[in-house]
């Protein structure tokens, strides 16, 4: 389709597809329509891809922005950085990395990986662990109820199991409130279980065999790995391949749908442009989509700013080795809201990966805010250290002051798959079931892990490479 405009002339192929969104969902589904032949164009409103994917080397040390790590939980991962060249430069996480703390009274205390080490663990009282055999005689609540995960949790397993191992595990995943996130939505595979197999137990067992026969890995069993620098490699190596694809500090103002296609209208340095592509895929975040101007008939988008995403902020702070009492041989630890604690969490990052800290040193990655204790995440950086080192030195016996202090906040950072949900996925397949060619996908559709995102987006490809 040729168009004019300002008296310049600009020509878009009439299959190409438009991405607006240059986070890892939109870049996997660019890059995967490139190999397939198909022409994309991105679209990102920021001066960089990746949304939170971002790594920073300072001082000797590596910290991330957002997330620390990926899962290989399927093919599709594995296959990915292959393709895109960087498959030397993975490090899969030590050994250390498969032991787990949670917080009981005050102390980081082992997760238990063993029915051995479950029956002896001090994480659980003699009384949880009886009532976990009762689970598999527990029958399913009425079709018509939407069970929160707290809820959902307390009828199977028990109100010490929602504390300390539920909770916990919430907070760490979605900085999330277990009370408020459906059990339904954001544990979708876990509410399955129950769904087809009627018992946790029995659905472990008997979809172990499944996912051997389908390829796919068990979150809790995947292997899990970074980059020699980090999570940015992967979106530096995505980056390379799509760069003449990718639009940066380009604004989408609004979308329509015509006869001839989608058109993008799209500011560029202060002057308007409109690109016209055969397909369309959104992974801008939901509030963000609320935003978007379109012509689509009987589509409002609106309502997807009621997605709530609570505030996170990350604190990397670097100590020396000596300073620190526990051994930190292990992932890291989550802190249950019973404890009382301000942060939500600490990975051990310097544990995980090598080359996280200069010799002699180390790297502990906080979180503090979310759902649980907003507040939090919107004070000051002195403020926030300040809270994080108090816990830090209760829990796991850390001496003097940081010397090394890198914080990111997200004012608005997970979206919360919250009880009612499902009228969201609605609306997405609705509008899409009257819009042909238009996609949604990302993070607030498609689950909210690296792994799920280059999932969906790598779907939405094949999807449209096979029209």
């Amino acid at each position: 389709m040729v168009l004019i405009f300002s008296d310049s002339l600009f020509i878009t192929p009439m299959n190409s597809i438009g991405i607006i969104g240059g986070g890892i969902t939109g870049l996997t589904t660019a890059y995967r329509l490139q190999q397939n032949g198909k022409s994309v164009t991105l679209y990102e409103a920021s001066p960089r891809v990746g949304g939170a994917v971002q790594s920073i080397r300072k001082d000797g040390y590596l910290a991330e922005f957002g997330p620390n790590t990926m899962l290989e939980t399927s093919a599709v991962i594995s296959s990915l950085i292959v393709d895109v060249g960087i498959d030397g430069r993975k490090i899969y996480a030590g050994s250390e990395a498969k032991k787990r703390f949670i917080v009981r009274d005050s102390k980081p205390v082992a997760v238990p990986t063993s029915p051995p080490a479950f029956f002896s663990s001090p994480l659980f009282s003699a009384g949880a662990k009886l009532r976990l055999l009762r689970e598999p005689f527990i029958g399913k609540p009425p079709k018509s109820k939407e069970e929160s995960i707290a809820e959902f949790v307390r009828r199977r397993l028990g109100q010490e199991f929602l504390d300390y191992a539920i909770d916990p595990f919430v907070a760490g995943v979605y900085a999330g409130d277990a009370d408020k996130l459906s059990i339904r939505h954001a544990f979708p595979k876990l509410f399955a279980l129950e769904e087809k197999y009627g018992s946790l137990i029995k659905g472990q067992i008997k979809g172990m065999r499944e996912r051997k026969k389908s390829g796919i890995v068990a979150k809790d069993r995947a292997k899990m790995f970074s980059f020699d620098d980090g999570l940015q490699v992967l979106i530096d190596g995505l980056f390379h391949r799509l760069e003449q694809e990718i639009k940066l500090n380009t604004s989408v103002t609004k979308i329509e749908h015509t006869p001839g296609g989608w058109n993008v209208h799209y500011n560029d340095n202060g002057t308007e442009y409109i690109n016209t592509h055969s397909s369309l895929v959104l992974t801008l975040p939901a509030y963000k989509l609320a935003e978007l101007k379109n012509n689509i008939h009987g589509a409002d988008f609106s309502p997807l700013k009621e997605i709530y995403y609570p505030p996170v902020a990350s604190l990397a702070l670097g100590f020396k080795r000596e300073n620190i009492a526990h051994p930190l041989d292990g992932f890291g630890m989550l802190i249950p809201k019973k404890e009382n604690f301000h942060i939500l969490g600490t990975l051990f990052s310097s544990t995980l990966f090598p080359g996280r800290a200069p010799r002699g040193n180390v790297l502990l990655s906080t979180y503090i805010g979310g759902a649980r204790q907003p507040q939090f995440a919107e004070l000051s950086e002195g403020e926030q250290v300040e809270l994080v080192v108090k816990d830090l030195r209760k829990l796991l016996g850390v001496k003097g002051n940081p010397t090394f202090i890198h914080r990111t906040y997200f004012q608005k950072a997970i979206p919360q798959y919250n009880l009612g949900y499902g009228i969201y996925k609605d609306l997405m397949n609705e509008i899409e079931s009257k819009a042909q060619g238009l996609f949604f996908a990302g993070n607030f559709r498609n689950g909210i892990s690296l792994s799920d995102c280059i999932t969906a987006g790598s779907e939405i490809a094949n999807r449209l490479s096979s029209t």
